[in-house]
């Protein structure tokens, strides 16, 4: 069996994960196709899932999600809770359904609790309620956006989140978040390590900026890109509906630009596309402001797409962080206003500016088709994990196949663009902006310019 372990220099890629102890309860599900867990899934990874490896390819074995024919907890005695923390993404009810509606039906759980606005419902001081979530409450949660339990952001203490698990008496905790949440979810298993108790707590990852380390695709970000397409959509017939027309659009995308990037390989109507791992330029022989004069002389409009955390580096940040410990983000849509209105009025061009910003809009809609069954799938096999007592781990769907991560591996680092990969070229294919200081590294110019 391929190895659930490897090591080279600073590279360590562990999928073993732990287990609350054997489990020996019959599954109470009549019919499914259990998984294998001595066989284990063999995946090759390569720099798709780790940056570092470069060349290399790796083989490693994974848990398999999915039901196990034993499981740990007596089930009509087991007790759930749901949290959900962070900002809002399309599909957190849908996976908040498919965890009540499995657990009850299928494994038939006496309780399933929802914890109200994030970490702070576990904190007696905030002082909000716990609600009981039965299949009428959830049924139809998922035709609207948002999360039905509410959310907030910032840390909370780990001692007393698990006194309110002994308190609540529950067995199994499924908490819905970003990287920030996984981190919290690896604090709260070590608390209740400690203390010897038998708990489980299952990770869902969720980022509409797609950016949790392992995870090719989270869910809602297809949604999202759905919706960022309909403002480039916009900003593009804005901008040709006038001599000279810009098209601004800024989308959603602190520290990686995956969205930004998606929406523009989709639309083909994106002339320059700015995200946080190109540090682009704006002045100078290669600076974005004469490559637009350059489109608008040749075309007379051009739409531009940026991540909001681009081009940090040209502005004077305050150094504060939000209640989630993430940076305060300048705001590059003013700086690109205010200096292309600068450089063009220098140039005597007339000019006409049209800036949109949908973020809100595209992290408050309900999930689409696919983002939908995605989520069912993660709810599915996070109450099959939880069940057989699996523990400090998040269920994932790699190359297709859904496993279980563990935390160490998804909360190492944050995951960006590889802006040496053949899809950032594809990106930079199709907006003719590879030219641009900043958007290739020197190690990836193999051909010179012409």
């Amino acid at each position: 069996m391929t190895a659930t372990r490897f090591e080279s220099g600073s590279i360590v890629l562990d999928t073993t994960i732990p287990n609350l102890g054997p489990a020996k309860i019959p599954s109470p599900l009549s019919y499914c196709r259990f998984a294998n867990e001595e066989q284990g899934l063999s995946l090759f990874l390569d720099h798709d899932q780790v940056e570092e490896l470069g060349d290399e390819v790796v083989p490693l074995t994974f848990e398999p999600a999915g039901p196990r024919r034993h499981v740990y907890f007596d089930t009509s005695k087991t007790k759930c809770a749901i949290v959900t923390c962070g900002g809002l993404c399309p599909g957190i009810n849908d996976v908040i359904r498919a965890i009540v509606m499995e657990a009850y039906h299928n494994y038939r759980v006496p309780a399933v609790l929802g914890i109200k606005y994030g970490l702070e419902g576990f904190i007696p001081r905030y002082g909000h309620d716990v609600v009981e979530l039965t299949p009428a409450l959830v049924g139809d949660i998922h035709q609207f956006g948002g999360t039905i339990l509410g959310s907030s952001r910032g840390p909370q203490s780990p001692e007393e989140i698990v006194d309110a698990l002994e308190r609540m008496n529950v067995n199994i905790l499924f908490m819905i978040g970003g990287d920030g949440t996984m981190k919290a979810v690896r604090s709260i298993t070590g608390e209740i390590n400690q203390r010897r108790l038998k708990i489980s707590v299952i990770g869902i990852p969720k980022t509409i900026d797609n950016d949790i380390n392992f995870i090719s695709q989270s869910f809602g970000f297809e949604t999202a890109v759905d919706k960022a397409t309909e403002a480039i959509q916009c900003a593009h017939t804005e901008a040709v509906g006038a001599m000279n027309g810009i098209g601004l659009v800024k989308l959603m995308g602190r520290e990686s630009g995956f969205i930004a990037a998606q929406a523009t390989l989709s639309l083909k109507e994106v002339n320059f596309v700015l995200v946080p791992e190109t540090p682009f330029t704006l002045h100078g022989e290669d600076g974005l402001l004469n490559a637009l004069a350059q489109r608008l002389r040749e075309r007379s409009h051009a739409v531009i797409v940026v991540a909001e955390g681009a081009g940090q580096h040209l502005l004077s940040g305050s150094h504060d962080t939000d209640a989630s410990g993430n940076p305060i983000l300048g705001d590059i849509a003013t700086l690109l206003r205010t200096e292309i209105k600068s450089h063009f009025d220098k140039l005597g061009i007339p000019h006409t500016l049209k800036y949109i910003d949908p973020s809100y809009i595209i992290r408050s809609v309900p999930a689409n088709a696919n983002d939908r069954v995605y989520c069912g799938f993660l709810g599915q096999n996070a109450v099959h994990a939880g069940m057989a007592g699996k523990t400090g781990m998040v269920v994932a769907k790699l190359m297709d196949r859904y496993i279980h991560l563990p935390l160490d591996l998804v909360t190492s680092k944050r995951r960006k663009l590889n802006i040496i990969s053949d899809f950032w070229r594809a990106v930079l294919e199709s907006t003719g902006q590879s030219h641009l200081a900043g958007m290739v590294p020197p190690e990836a110019r193999s051909c010179p310019r012409a």
